[in-house]
């Protein structure tokens, strides 16, 4: 299984603790309103502001959290202004770790990651050390019992899907990223339930782990998914099933 199809999982099994609920929704806001500044207020002209919306949503976020999010990004209700910064590092066992973050400031933020990756046993590298090692893909894990194989190849790859993957518990479906709303439409519209629905860095190759150094990593990008500026997180580590079930459980 893929180091992004890992930590994705990982992700959904443990689900949203509800004492870190605000802070996602604190996250997801800041994209929404960085998508409305960048490309208006309306979802059905700016892919982007949709894809954050259809996040929000997937994770019950309010929908006048979500509308209060669009007007500050249209200047309507006032706000900060975030920027976009891509991290990139690497963990214990030479794994690389790619980190995307909206901040309103920088300083603050580098500071920030920087001592998380050296408290997890990473080190914060340039810009560009790890990136060449990951394509961007519209990603999506369906359960193994909810859909028919066949049936999910068939409307996926003729939504513009370009591989689909039987990884043991989960389907997973990949696309180009201009694909990534039509695939989601097509699931939707076909009452298929997706557990992880988004537009990732999936990696090209990946590195095997032991139980040891799997749970360093794992620690490594909680520690990171939990800094407040941080939208995505992943990682091109590899690890056997008995290691992860060992490693998670």
């Amino acid at each position: 299984m893929a180091g992004h199809s890992h930590w994705a999982g990982i992700k959904h099994k443990k689900g949203v603790a509800d004492k870190k609920r605000g802070k996602l929704f604190g996250k997801l806001s800041r994209a929404i309103i960085v998508a409305a500044q960048q490309g208006g207020g309306d979802p059905d002209m700016n892919l982007t502001l949709r894809y954050a919306i259809d996040r929000a949503r997937k994770a019950s976020m309010p929908k006048d959290n979500i509308d209060r999010a669009v007007q500050k990004g249209c200047g309507e209700a006032g706000g900060v202004e975030f920027t976009e910064i891509l991290y990139e590092g690497y963990g214990v066992g030479g794994v690389a770790v790619m980190c995307e973050a909206l901040t309103d400031n920088r300083n603050r933020t580098a500071g920030e990651v920087r001592k998380i990756f050296e408290v997890g046993g990473g080190n914060l590298g340039s810009s560009g050390c790890v990136a060449w090692l990951f394509q961007r893909k519209g990603l999506f894990t369906v359960a193994r019992d909810a859909v028919d194989e066949d049936a999910l190849m068939e409307l996926a790859l003729e939504a513009g899907a370009d591989d689909i993957e039987d990884q043991g518990e989960v389907f997973q479906v990949t696309s180009p990223p201009e694909a990534f709303q039509s695939v989601a439409e097509v699931l939707r519209e076909a009452n298929v339930e997706t557990q992880v629905s988004e537009i990732a860095r999936v990696p090209m190759s990946t590195v095997d782990l032991d139980a040891s150094n799997g749970r360093r990593v794992l620690n490594l990008l909680e520690a990171l998914e939990d800094q407040d500026d941080m939208q995505s997180v992943t990682a091109n580590f590899n690890v056997p099933d008995e290691i992860l079930a060992e490693v998670t459980g």
